[in-house]
Protein backbone atom coordinates (compact mmCIF):
# COMPACT_ATOMS: atom_id res chain seq x y z
CA UNK A 1 0.00 0.00 0.00
CA UNK A 2 1.88 3.40 -0.84
CA UNK A 3 -0.22 5.16 1.52
CA UNK A 4 2.65 3.26 4.02
CA UNK A 5 5.02 5.92 2.35
CA UNK A 6 3.49 8.69 4.79
CA UNK A 7 3.61 6.07 7.75
CA UNK A 8 7.52 5.54 6.98
CA UNK A 9 8.20 8.98 6.68
CA UNK A 10 6.57 10.08 9.87
CA UNK A 11 8.06 7.68 11.94
CA UNK A 12 11.64 8.21 10.71
CA UNK A 13 11.27 12.03 11.51
CA UNK A 14 9.90 11.54 14.75
CA UNK A 15 12.94 8.68 15.76
CA UNK A 16 15.30 11.48 14.49
CA UNK A 17 13.94 14.41 16.37
CA UNK A 18 14.36 12.45 19.10
CA UNK A 19 17.37 11.01 18.26
CA UNK A 20 19.00 14.68 18.27
CA UNK A 21 16.78 15.37 21.05
CA UNK A 22 18.14 12.62 23.48
CA UNK A 23 21.83 12.44 21.73
CA UNK A 24 23.28 9.32 20.15
CA UNK A 25 26.68 8.53 19.06
CA UNK A 26 27.70 6.74 15.43
CA UNK A 27 31.51 5.70 16.43
CA UNK A 28 32.02 4.70 12.42
CA UNK A 29 31.05 7.74 11.15
CA UNK A 30 33.17 9.83 13.82
CA UNK A 31 29.47 11.12 14.82
CA UNK A 32 28.49 12.15 18.34
CA UNK A 33 25.78 13.93 19.43
CA UNK A 34 25.22 14.80 23.25
CA UNK A 35 21.65 15.68 23.44
CA UNK A 36 19.94 17.87 25.51
CA UNK A 37 20.15 17.27 29.68
CA UNK A 38 16.78 16.75 31.28
CA UNK A 39 14.56 19.45 31.38
CA UNK A 40 16.99 21.68 28.91
CA UNK A 41 14.91 24.45 27.11
CA UNK A 42 16.00 26.60 24.17
CA UNK A 43 13.73 29.40 22.92
CA UNK A 44 12.12 28.99 19.07
CA UNK A 45 9.81 31.38 18.91
CA UNK A 46 10.65 33.29 22.43
CA UNK A 47 8.22 31.57 25.82
CA UNK A 48 5.48 30.53 23.10
CA UNK A 49 7.16 27.57 21.18
CA UNK A 50 10.60 26.04 22.97
CA UNK A 51 12.17 23.00 22.77
CA UNK A 52 12.34 21.37 26.21
CA UNK A 53 13.90 17.81 27.21
CA UNK A 54 11.44 15.80 28.94
CA UNK A 55 10.50 11.99 29.00
CA UNK A 56 7.46 10.35 30.51
CA UNK A 57 6.70 6.73 30.90
CA UNK A 58 2.81 7.11 29.99
CA UNK A 59 0.59 8.04 27.20
CA UNK A 60 1.04 11.61 24.93
CA UNK A 61 1.32 14.64 25.74
CA UNK A 62 3.71 13.63 28.74
CA UNK A 63 0.47 12.28 30.61
CA UNK A 64 1.79 9.48 33.09
CA UNK A 65 -0.57 7.18 34.39
CA UNK A 66 2.20 5.30 36.78
CA UNK A 67 5.15 2.78 36.53
CA UNK A 68 2.94 -0.23 36.10
CA UNK A 69 1.20 1.16 32.90
CA UNK A 70 4.18 0.71 30.83
CA UNK A 71 4.26 -2.24 30.31
CA UNK A 72 0.49 -2.26 29.48
CA UNK A 73 0.72 0.41 26.78
CA UNK A 74 3.59 -0.79 25.11
CA UNK A 75 1.58 -4.40 24.35
CA UNK A 76 -1.69 -1.84 23.55
CA UNK A 77 0.52 -0.14 20.85
CA UNK A 78 1.10 -3.36 19.65
CA UNK A 79 -1.98 -4.79 19.70
CA UNK A 80 -3.28 -1.17 17.91
CA UNK A 81 -0.79 -0.77 15.55
CA UNK A 82 -1.68 -4.34 14.24
CA UNK A 83 -5.20 -3.39 14.21
CA UNK A 84 -4.68 -0.32 12.13
CA UNK A 85 -2.34 -2.06 9.64
CA UNK A 86 -4.62 -4.40 9.11
CA UNK A 87 -7.89 -2.03 8.85
CA UNK A 88 -6.04 0.31 6.38
CA UNK A 89 -5.64 -2.80 3.94
CA UNK A 90 -9.33 -3.78 4.24
CA UNK A 91 -10.37 -0.01 3.03
CA UNK A 92 -7.52 0.43 0.71
CA UNK A 93 -9.95 1.43 -1.90
CA UNK A 94 -11.49 3.93 -0.29
CA UNK A 95 -10.61 7.72 -0.67
CA UNK A 96 -7.31 9.15 0.10
CA UNK A 97 -7.59 11.37 3.17
CA UNK A 98 -9.67 8.51 4.71
CA UNK A 99 -6.60 6.68 4.37
CA UNK A 100 -3.97 9.13 4.85
CA UNK A 101 -5.60 10.27 8.39
CA UNK A 102 -5.27 6.09 9.58
CA UNK A 103 -1.41 6.26 8.22
CA UNK A 104 -0.91 9.57 10.56
CA UNK A 105 -2.10 7.62 13.41
CA UNK A 106 -0.40 4.06 12.55
CA UNK A 107 2.53 6.39 12.14
CA UNK A 108 2.05 8.00 15.78
CA UNK A 109 1.07 4.94 17.67
CA UNK A 110 4.55 3.44 16.15
CA UNK A 111 6.62 6.15 16.95
CA UNK A 112 5.90 6.05 20.56
CA UNK A 113 6.20 2.60 20.63
CA UNK A 114 9.94 2.25 19.65
CA UNK A 115 10.89 4.82 22.53
CA UNK A 116 8.58 2.32 24.84
CA UNK A 117 10.12 -0.87 23.64
CA UNK A 118 13.46 0.04 22.35
CA UNK A 119 15.02 3.21 24.35
CA UNK A 120 15.44 1.64 27.69
CA UNK A 121 17.56 -0.57 26.24
CA UNK A 122 19.32 1.76 24.30
CA UNK A 123 20.28 4.18 26.56
CA UNK A 124 20.77 1.33 29.12
CA UNK A 125 18.14 2.53 31.70
CA UNK A 126 15.64 -0.02 31.77
CA UNK A 127 14.62 -3.52 30.05
CA UNK A 128 12.61 -4.54 26.90
CA UNK A 129 9.22 -2.96 26.81
CA UNK A 130 9.91 -0.16 29.61
CA UNK A 131 11.67 2.66 28.01
CA UNK A 132 10.59 6.12 28.31
CA UNK A 133 9.17 8.49 25.45
CA UNK A 134 11.20 11.35 24.51
CA UNK A 135 8.83 14.40 24.57
CA UNK A 136 10.34 18.21 23.59
CA UNK A 137 7.82 20.62 21.53
CA UNK A 138 6.86 22.95 23.96
CA UNK A 139 4.04 25.60 23.18
CA UNK A 140 2.26 28.19 25.71
CA UNK A 141 -1.47 27.86 26.16
CA UNK A 142 -3.89 29.38 28.39
CA UNK A 143 -3.82 27.58 31.67
CA UNK A 144 -6.37 24.19 31.97
CA UNK A 145 -6.72 21.70 34.21
CA UNK A 146 -6.22 17.93 32.78
CA UNK A 147 -7.11 15.12 34.65
CA UNK A 148 -6.67 16.49 37.97
CA UNK A 149 -3.41 18.27 37.30
CA UNK A 150 -3.05 22.47 36.18
CA UNK A 151 -1.45 23.09 33.10
CA UNK A 152 0.01 26.74 32.78
CA UNK A 153 1.59 25.57 28.92
CA UNK A 154 0.27 22.50 26.52
CA UNK A 155 1.57 18.91 27.24
CA UNK A 156 4.96 18.82 25.91
CA UNK A 157 4.76 16.52 23.13
CA UNK A 158 6.62 15.21 20.11
CA UNK A 159 6.29 14.35 16.34
CA UNK A 160 3.90 11.33 16.67
CA UNK A 161 1.93 12.73 19.59
CA UNK A 162 1.07 15.87 16.71
CA UNK A 163 0.62 12.86 14.05
CA UNK A 164 -1.96 10.85 15.89
CA UNK A 165 -3.85 13.90 17.10
CA UNK A 166 -3.89 15.79 13.36
CA UNK A 167 -4.97 11.87 12.18
CA UNK A 168 -8.09 11.33 14.84
CA UNK A 169 -9.25 15.00 13.70
CA UNK A 170 -8.99 14.20 9.92
CA UNK A 171 -10.37 10.64 10.25
CA UNK A 172 -13.80 12.25 12.37
CA UNK A 173 -14.30 15.07 9.56
CA UNK A 174 -13.57 12.73 6.68
CA UNK A 175 -15.93 9.97 8.49
CA UNK A 176 -18.81 12.01 8.99
CA UNK A 177 -18.41 13.57 5.50
CA UNK A 178 -17.96 10.54 3.59
CA UNK A 179 -21.20 8.58 6.18
CA UNK A 180 -22.97 11.93 4.73
CA UNK A 181 -22.23 11.20 1.12
CA UNK A 182 -23.28 7.52 1.40
CA UNK A 183 -26.46 8.77 2.69
CA UNK A 184 -26.76 10.95 0.15
CA UNK A 185 -26.30 8.26 -2.57
CA UNK A 186 -28.66 6.27 -0.36
CA UNK A 187 -31.51 8.67 -0.13
CA UNK A 188 -30.95 9.28 -4.52
CA UNK A 189 -31.51 5.45 -5.27
CA UNK A 190 -34.18 5.52 -3.03
CA UNK A 191 -36.07 7.87 -5.15
CA UNK A 192 -35.19 6.59 -8.66
CA UNK A 193 -36.31 3.10 -7.56
CA UNK A 194 -39.38 4.71 -6.31
CA UNK A 195 -40.14 7.02 -9.35
CA UNK A 196 -39.24 4.22 -11.55
CA UNK A 197 -42.13 2.15 -9.54
CA UNK A 198 -44.72 4.83 -9.79
CA UNK A 199 -44.01 4.79 -13.89
CA UNK A 200 -44.25 0.89 -13.97
CA UNK A 201 -47.57 1.33 -12.22
CA UNK A 202 -48.55 4.11 -14.54
CA UNK A 203 -47.77 2.11 -17.58
CA UNK A 204 -49.86 -0.95 -16.16
CA UNK A 205 -52.93 0.71 -15.43
CA UNK A 206 -53.21 2.43 -18.66
CA UNK A 207 -52.72 -1.06 -20.49
CA UNK A 208 -55.42 -2.42 -17.91
CA UNK A 209 -57.57 0.21 -19.26
CA UNK A 210 -57.06 -0.32 -22.74
CA UNK A 211 -58.12 -4.00 -22.15
CA UNK A 212 -61.11 -3.35 -20.41
CA UNK A 213 -62.56 -0.87 -23.01
CA UNK A 214 -61.08 -2.58 -26.90
CA UNK A 215 -61.16 -0.52 -30.06
CA UNK A 216 -64.71 -0.95 -31.71
CA UNK A 217 -64.19 -2.04 -35.17
CA UNK A 218 -66.72 -3.43 -38.07
CA UNK A 219 -65.26 -7.14 -38.13
CA UNK A 220 -65.44 -7.79 -34.13
CA UNK A 221 -69.29 -6.01 -33.34
CA UNK A 222 -71.25 -7.59 -36.21
CA UNK A 223 -71.85 -3.62 -37.73
CA UNK A 224 -73.10 -4.04 -41.19
CA UNK A 225 -74.05 -0.35 -41.75
CA UNK A 226 -70.65 -0.50 -43.11
CA UNK A 227 -68.39 -3.29 -45.47
CA UNK A 228 -68.77 -4.49 -48.78
CA UNK A 229 -72.13 -4.45 -50.91
CA UNK A 230 -71.26 -8.01 -52.16
CA UNK A 231 -70.94 -9.49 -48.87
CA UNK A 232 -74.05 -11.62 -47.42
CA UNK A 233 -76.13 -9.82 -45.05
CA UNK A 234 -75.40 -6.24 -45.95
CA UNK A 235 -77.74 -3.73 -45.48
CA UNK A 236 -77.92 -0.35 -46.17
CA UNK A 237 -79.19 2.55 -43.87
CA UNK A 238 -81.48 4.60 -45.03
Amino acid sequence: MKILRFTFLIILIDQITKFFIKGFSLPVLNIHNPGLNYGEKHEILGSFLRITFVENPGMAFGINLGISSKLFLSLFSIVASIGILLYMYKVRNEGFMFRFSLALILAGAVGNLIDRVFYGVIYGYAPLFQGKVVDFIDIDFFDMNLFGAIYDRWPIFNVADMAVSIGVILLIFFSTKEKAAEAQITNDTNESVLSESNHTTTISEEENKKEDNPDVSPETTGDRTKGNPDEPGYSQEI
